[in-house]
């Protein structure tokens, strides 16, 4: 079936504090999606962000970010009132958000309303820490006792803690109780409020397309609770990290820095782990997107404590047998492989062998020096078509950014005859949209017709990176018909 729908961060909503969230305007975002004629709506990871804000370095792999909790919701259910939201300051430029200021006001305000909730008696909530308890419990000590030590990574906390002693487990628990059950509040509110959007997008016939990173951050409840998962030494520390090596983007490579997987326990556990977290996306998500692909055939291993990714090697991954895993527990699950960038012939049998469907992205397929994968009439139908992701510019600023021969082939390849570029997006929609690809993801800025002042994230920059957002009434009737007109256009 040939579907399309359209990538937005739920954090890109607009909404009344600062930053996107699961409000009123989330559930108008998802009854324009289906006056669009829309099937998909694909997200960014929903995981708690921290320093750098990046939704791809969360502090846990299993819970969500407490900014996304609806305040207006609060107010209506008495938790909160208008005036004591409206004295925090959550910025006021409503095209980017603030994360200083939303980070130094939500808090404040949902310890108010944990306050205020007495849910910790509730049957609900006792309910939700049950069957969360094997992630939950961790989490909410882990937030609990890091605030304790003033926000540093576990790797600074004392000794006893950072080790996971029996009798500093005991203390910290006991110690921090009340901050332990304000964590798990946050979750509990954002699991209630995410499940009922999401129900309400599955009924409008929108399905969600969730993101999850391969790697987990170092920084993180996940490798403090479970260091036998990673490479790390007798004192938790990494032996070795994950990126990328030197390439035409970058000269010393990509250092990212997160902690690369013991594979050889994983196999030993059948993959417990990793069953259990796309288990859990499932609950999340209709759709599950694996970032970064590739590391399950090869993984790029660079010594802890290198300054660049220049020095480094290529391991050997878990390849199919973490897919067939996956496969015998949790059966037939809609997963993308998320396969851009160079890809091995090794890389390409694990697609083809997952049957995952991979993706195409048209911003990588006006290269003038080769032939590319990424030009529509070398697709196949089970893959995804975007006209660019996140990580890319918006069409609009990719096309004015584009060396003459690269231009040329896209000017000759699309038949543009206008010179003025007033509609190029446009252009690059209907490409996408009329290709054979199974299913289309447009993102919103792309449908606006915005520049790069509109991009989401360029990669290897800190600072400017995950605030856009989009304006109350910035979607409008018209761009809505045009959108279920061209969508019909093309059979999707």
């Amino acid at each position: 079936m040939r579907k399309s729908g359209v990538l937005l961060p739920v954090a890109s909503l607009p909404s009344k504090y600062g930053i996107g969230a699961f409000s009123k305007n989330a559930y108008k975002f998802i009854d324009q999606l289906k006056a669009a004629g829309q099937s998909y709506w694909q997200i960014l990871p929903l995981g708690p962000t921290g320093y750098g804000d990046s939704p791809y370095q969360s502090f846990s792999t299993f819970a969500g970010n407490p900014y996304f909790i609806d305040l207006e919701e609060l107010i209506a259910e008495g938790y909160l009132t208008e005036e004591e939201c409206e004295s925090y300051d959550f910025g006021d430029n409503e095209r980017y958000i603030d994360y200083e200021k939303i980070y130094l006001s939500r808090f404040k305000i949902l310890k108010i309303a944990f306050g205020r909730s007495n849910i910790k008696e509730t049957e609900e909530f006792q309910k939700f820490i049950a069957n969360n308890a094997y992630w939950l419990e961790d989490y909410a000590l882990y937030m609990a006792v890091k605030n304790y030590f003033d926000g540093v990574s576990w790797i600074k906390w004392d000794d006893d803690i950072r080790l996971r002693k029996k009798s500093a487990l005991e203390k910290y628990k006991s110690k921090l109780e009340d901050e332990i059950a304000f964590y798990q509040f946050q979750q509990f509110l954002f699991n209630k409020q995410w499940e009922a959007l999401k129900e309400y997008a599955n009924e409008a016939d929108i399905k969600i397309i969730g993101d999850i990173p391969i790697y987990v951050a170092f920084d993180s409840a996940d490798s403090w609770a479970h260091p036998e998962l990673f490479q790390f030494d007798e004192n938790g520390e990494p032996i070795a990290v994950a990126g990328c090596p030197p390439d035409g983007f970058s000269a010393t490579g990509q250092l990212w820095g997160n902690p690369l997987y013991n594979w050889d326990y994983h196999e030993k556990t059948e993959y417990k782990w990793w069953v259990e977290r796309i288990a859990y996306s499932f609950k999340l998500y209709d759709v599950v997107r694996v970032d970064h692909f590739r590391g399950f055939d090869e993984y790029y291993s660079i010594p802890y404590g290198s300054e660049t990714a220049e020095i480094g090697s290529w391991e050997k991954g878990p390849g199919y047998e973490i897919f067939k895993e996956v496969r015998k527990q949790l059966g037939e699950v809609n997963i993308i492989a998320e396969d851009l960038g160079f890809l091995t012939e090794s890389v390409l049998k694990l697609v083809e062998e997952t049957g995952y469907p991979g993706m195409k992205v048209l911003e990588f397929a006006f290269d003038s020096r080769e032939e590319s994968d990424y030009l529509p009439h070398n697709y196949v139908k089970n893959c995804i078509v975007y006209t660019g992701t996140h990580d890319n510019e918006t069409i609009v600023g990719w096309y004015k950014n584009l060396n003459p021969d690269d231009k040329k082939l896209a000017i000759d390849y699309l038949d543009i005859k206008d010179k003025t570029d007033e509609d190029i997006h446009w252009k690059f929609i209907k490409l996408a949209l009329s290709s054979v690809a199974n299913l289309a993801i447009i993102p919103l800025q792309d449908y606006l017709g915005l520049g790069n002042e509109a991009r989401i994230n360029t990669p290897s920059t800190v600072g400017g990176n995950w605030k856009w957002r989009l304006l109350e009434d910035e979607i409008t009737e018209e761009l809505v018909e045009k959108i279920n007109k061209v969508t019909k256009l093309y059979g999707r």
